[in-house]
């Protein structure tokens, strides 16, 4: 199962989501997350791991999807804070 990530969604760094890269798709009422969103940690740009479904050019983040390291790192988890909260109301398979 790849289920959506979205803004304010958990990291395994205990950091949140901040959607920034599209303003308008949402899952369950929040804004599903692109490729490069940071989290409240500050950076963390997550990384997409499918090529297929795209929000507005940028495409979606599903939970389990990696990131680059935020401000906190080199403290682990924080050199690899990917997205651990989800909604399982969108799969994509």
């Amino acid at each position: 199962m790849a289920y959506s990530h979205r803004q304010d969604d958990s990291r395994i760094c205990g950091a949140t989501t901040i959607v920034v890269g599209q303003d308008f798709v949402t899952v369950e009422g929040k804004l599903w997350a692109v490729e490069n969103d940071p989290n409240t940690d500050g950076g963390g740009g997550l990384i997409h791991s499918q090529s297929y479904v795209t929000i507005d050019g940028g495409l979606v983040i599903l939970a389990g999807d990696s990131a680059a390291p935020d401000s906190l790192c080199p403290i682990p988890p924080h050199c690899g804070p990917s997205a651990a909260g989800f909604s399982n109301l969108v799969d994509v398979s």
